[in-house]
């Protein structure tokens, strides 16, 4: 097992004006053969939006689909009759299972509003839709891993809290953390898994392989043994463990 590193630059990029984009994998108008995604691991879109701007309503089905809102506030409608507001620091999570519609706009007519979006695919095909959204302080993430998505059956058997976690239909689970300067930290996997660490900001090491912000450092095998995280100044990042 070795660490990689994906490049923010590799990533595949569009500047539509009111939308700025960065595709970890291959998603719309990108298309990679190598970067289809990475096991249950669909897509990481990070987006700027413009005020006032979003997509329109648009269907999915059968995706796990997470975001998380960064900066700003982006204003959510969908077919199962759901209609929130969307702010820093929030999780939302949409199991589109045998489908829905649903539209994103930028809630504000002033500022950008900066996101995450996530598509992690389901174990099973066929589940009824649901819509789930959670907040996660700064203070819950500080200098620690804090689950944020667990299984929708587990958080229970893994000894997790999950008051702060949305639940998905896939064994796989997403960590964040904000990390001073300096700090380590060490993760033991349960079982072995496979790991993706999306740097949001700043700059990280997992066991000296170094990435900064848009990068991702990634395990091309399963992991086993305890490895080491640390910051070299105040990031944020995003740590995905999959089956």
């Amino acid at each position: 097992m070795s660490w990689k590193v994906r490049k923010s630059s590799d990533r595949g990029h569009f500047d539509h004006g009111w939308l700025k984009t960065y595709h970890s994998f291959s998603f719309s108008q990108y298309w990679d053969r190598n970067w289809m995604g990475y096991r249950a691991l669909r897509v990481i879109n990070e987006d700027w939006v413009a005020a006032g701007e979003g997509f329109d309503p648009h269907p999915h089905d059968n995706m796990e689909i997470v975001t998380l809102v960064l900066e700003g506030a982006l204003q959510h409608q969908d077919s199962m009759g759901n209609g929130s507001v969307i702010g820093s620091g929030d999780i939302q999570r949409m199991s589109a299972g045998t489908g829905i519609v649903h539209s994103e706009f930028n809630a504000s007519k002033t500022d950008t509003v900066h996101l995450y979006q996530i598509w992690i695919r389901p174990e099973h095909e066929g589940v009824s839709p649901s819509y789930e959204q959670k907040h996660c302080s700064v203070d819950k993430q500080k200098n620690r891993l804090l689950p944020i998505v667990l299984p929708v059956s587990e958080p229970q058997r893994r000894g997790v809290a999950s008051e702060q976690a949305v639940l998905i239909h896939q064994d796989a689970v997403v960590y964040t953390s904000t990390l001073d300067a300096g700090i380590v930290l060490t993760h033991a996997p349960k079982v072995p898994r496979y790991y993706w660490l999306q740097v949001v900001s700043g700059s990280v090491q997992v066991d000296n392989v170094r990435a900064q912000a848009g990068d991702a450092i990634f395990s091309d095998a399963p992991v086993s043994e305890t490895f080491s995280i640390s910051s070299e100044n105040l990031c944020q990042l995003l740590l995905f463990e999959l089956a």
